[in-house]
């Protein structure tokens, strides 16, 4: 077992420093001071401000160096408000910024519920593929334990079982990059209760159950084999 155990999680561990490491990148103090026109007005969600430069002509879709536009910057501040207006006067929900998150995966790392929900009402596309490994925003919040924004999603049309460019899934995520605990338990509950695939395996053959059994996660493992015994 303990040679299984390594087996399955050494590459894993590595890539989950990787991940961390390349973790969604917020505006910088020095980057905020820097701003003006439409990015500074969102990050302050000054939507008076916002609606007064969108009727002068500023560009809802500027981007600073980072490729983050008022949208985005707004969103990384949770200024629902600034979300909102910007929106309205017609700004790209699904934008990407330089490190292809969307306004709805940024909601979703950060557990902003509120955020999320304000953007899915909105029109964003919760089938989006985003970050560097074309995940989603489900995988994003499915890999933190984020269950309620998981919920969100799944209720907003997210793809269940959409593989990103590492083989995994929002349910695989859930099991190989989670703890294992009270906030994982129920993220992979609700994605087994919607109906996501319990068998679909990584790039190595190996599925979510097999995972779970390794780790010893024992409510997930039973979650994961509950249904095959009804």
């Amino acid at each position: 077992m303990i040679s299984l155990l390594n087996r399955l999680l050494i590459p894993f561990l590595l890539l989950w420093i990787s991940t961390n490491l390349c973790a969604q990148t917020a505006p910088s103090k020095l980057e905020i001071e820097e701003y003006s026109g439409l990015h500074k007005a969102a990050y302050l969600g000054d939507v008076e401000s916002i609606n007064r430069l969108v009727e002068t002509g500023a560009d809802l879709e500027n981007r600073d160096n980072a490729g983050r536009t008022p949208l985005h910057v707004a969103a990384f501040a949770s200024r629902d408000n600034a979300v909102r207006a910007l929106a309205l006067a017609g700004a790209k929900l699904n934008a990407l910024e330089n490190d292809a998150y969307d306004i709805l995966t940024i909601a979703a790392v950060a557990n902003d519920l509120e955020l999320l929900d304000l953007a899915i009402s909105l029109g964003a596309n919760t089938g989006n593929i985003t970050s560097r490994y074309d995940g989603t925003a489900l995988i994003a919040a499915a890999h933190l334990g984020h269950h309620r924004v998981v919920k969100s999603l799944i209720l907003g049309g997210a793809p269940l079982d959409h593989i990103n460019n590492l083989g995994w899934t929002a349910l695989m995520e859930a099991v190989v990059l989670g703890d294992g605990g009270k906030d994982h338990i129920e993220t992979v509950r609700l994605l087994v209760s919607y109906g996501a695939d319990r068998n679909i395996p990584d790039n190595r053959g190996i599925t979510p159950l097999e995972h779970a059994l390794a780790r010893g996660f024992k409510e997930i493992a039973d979650l994961l084999d509950w249904p095959d015994k009804q």
